[in-house]
């Protein structure tokens, strides 16, 4: 039997947190890359720590991107971030880029030649999820966490708000009944804060009513436990405060943990990296399982083995609420849409500079924009997913 009353919790973390920092000028390195050369080629990890960052990784793309420029890009980064901060500031810290060309074993495996198709960057497993706790088929927690974060963002950099910094984490604790998410037991808020002199309670009385706006009207009460700063002052924060890597976040990208995870990150790689372009395939099929009525919830993995063109297999969990069968939701699948790394870059027209913007709030759960970004939250699939499943 389904568990249908529970508490889940999931966490986000905000921009200026110092592994999304590193995250963010990744995908900004991926997206010059793509921007000069659709088909350019970029595995990119950043390490950030006081005052310095350390850019890292392999590429294969027009000579033009200098490492100064990537110094200047990743600075940029960080001042659009917000961070201007004695122990990390956009315009003194270091900044080494050390970059390298792709590798020659890694290129023969994925480029195309006579009659072989692109194959997969890497082996693996990727998940894609989707459910009915939000308009946006997300789980509520990680999608309200998100939101949170975002609110609070948005009032600090439009200067409503100075008193906050860059780095912060959410967490929410969401009551299920009947399987359907219905109120908040906890918020758990830590933010940043430039002020010393300010208390729990200060912080508090600022972030209170942006949280609450974010949550649906009847979610908080009387009973709903707050936990805000709770260690006290937060004012060393960002990657002064905690070293950031890149890839460090995947839980908090994905479904905060209400789904499985296959294990690769998705910041700093082109999309032939199907770590993250399947990933982004995954979602879009589960999500347009779900809005074409076929269930109301829906778990697809995706497989594949590196310079292997098609997935080695596609499985799909219906979690007990299908209208149809597994089986065929994994035909219709295979169906409806090209699953090999070139289909799938080629359907979500992935080879763009679209990936910066994913780098915080989560990479799901977004609204699709009109120059393709998130385009794997489009629901354009249901009519044909309901024909492949007849």
């Amino acid at each position: 039997m389904p568990h249908e009353n529970y508490l889940f919790t999931s966490e986000s973390v905000s921009e200026g947190h110092p592994d999304k920092v590193c995250d963010r000028i990744s995908d900004t390195i991926v997206d010059a890359f793509l921007a000069e050369m659709p088909e350019a080629r970029v595995a990119c990890e950043t390490l950030a720590t006081t005052n310095q960052v350390v850019i890292a990784g392999e590429t294969r793309g027009p000579d033009t991107l200098t490492p100064d420029y990537i110094a200047h890009l990743a600075r940029m980064a960080i001042r659009d971030i917000g961070y201007e901060q004695d122990g990390f500031h956009w315009e003194t810290a270091d900044v080494d880029v050390l970059l390298h060309a792709q590798s020659a074993d890694i290129a023969q495996g994925v480029d195309s030649s006579d009659n072989k198709d692109e194959g997969a960057g890497d082996q693996g497993i990727m998940f894609g999820f989707a459910c009915r706790d939000t308009p946006e088929l997300m789980p509520a927690p990680i999608y309200y966490s998100h939101r949170i974060l975002k609110s609070l963002a948005d009032a600090r950099k439009s200067g409503r708000e100075p008193a906050l910094g860059p780095d912060a984490k959410s967490q929410v604790t969401i009551q299920y009944e009947n399987g359907k998410p219905v109120r908040c037991t906890q918020v758990v808020l830590s933010t940043q804060h430039l002020d010393p002199s300010l208390t729990s309670a200060d912080v508090r009385g600022i972030v209170e009513p942006y949280i609450k706006a974010t949550l649906p009207d009847d979610w908080i009460d009387g009973d709903t436990v707050w936990h805000v700063n709770p260690t006290g002052k937060f004012v060393i924060g960002g990657p002064d405060g905690d070293c950031g890597l890149t890839g460090r976040k995947i839980i908090v990208d994905t479904y905060g943990g209400a789904a499985p995870h296959g294990g690769g990150a998705f910041s700093g790689k082109d999309p032939t990296k199907v770590d993250r372009s399947a990933a982004y395939a995954a979602r879009y099929l589960a999500k347009n399982v779900v809005a074409a009525d076929l269930a109301d919830k829906c778990t697809i993995q995706l497989a594949y083995a590196i310079g292997v063109s098609e997935p080695l297999a596609v499985y799909v969990d219906l979690h007990g609420t299908g209208n149809v069968t597994e089986a065929a939701v994994e035909k219709g699948c295979r169906e409806v849409m090209n699953l090999t790394p070139r289909g799938i870059r080629e359907h979500l027209r992935l080879n763009r500079p679209i990936y910066a913007r994913t780098a915080a709030y989560g990479h799901f759960g977004r609204a699709a924009e009109a120059d393709g970004g998130f385009s794997w939250e489009n629901i354009d699939l249901v009519h044909a997913l309901r024909d492949a499943v007849r």
